[in-house]
């Protein structure tokens, strides 16, 4: 997948995870269901993992490569990097530390879902100033999943907003 289509799946993703957020009722947004995250918590969920990166695709290239180092492989496909993130859940893998949401989110939904907006904006901007060829040549680490290249960050980030998208859809409709 190429800039313009990781760019065009980021927005209609992050799109659809919202709409799907706000067709559950305004009072069973903080309402947990069996124990799982509620609506909001998703979405706090959601932007705390777009925001590092979309800051760090905002950071000078040289210095992610001074910091994280060059890749010593091929970048994996999307599908591949779906699959890892599956084996990786499977195998009991789960949000940790800084991405885990409050009980209680902070801000509302209404301001949640116009932070998540302004910031997928914000990171497609950020992801056409960056060549094809340094998408696949520049690391970040992810928790889980380790050092992915920046391609598969964002395969990761389309991904990872279908995967909460459907728990959402699973507890509350």
């Amino acid at each position: 997948m190429e800039r313009e289509a990781i760019t065009s799946a980021l927005l209609e993703n992050h799109t659809a995870f919202l709409r799907v957020i706000h067709s559950v009722p305004a009072d069973r947004w903080t309402l947990s269901s069996n124990g799982k995250w509620n609506p909001a918590q998703q979405l706090d969920h959601i932007l705390r993992s777009v925001g590092p990166v979309n800051m760090a695709m905002g950071l000078p290239k040289w210095i992610l490569r001074l910091a994280f180092g060059k890749p010593n492989r091929v970048a994996r496909t999307y599908e591949a990097l779906v699959q890892r993130y599956q084996e990786k859940l499977a195998a009991g893998g789960r949000a940790s530390g800084r991405f885990v949401p409050p009980a209680t989110p902070r801000r509302s939904v209404e301001q949640m879902s116009v932070e998540l907006r302004n910031l997928i904006e914000a990171l497609d901007r950020r992801i056409n100033k960056w060549t094809e060829q340094e998408l696949d040549s520049t690391l970040l680490p992810h928790p889980l999943l380790g050092k992915l290249t920046l391609r598969e960050m964002l395969y990761f980030t389309i991904y990872h907003v279908q995967h909460h998208q459907r728990l959402v859809e699973r507890d509350y409709r």
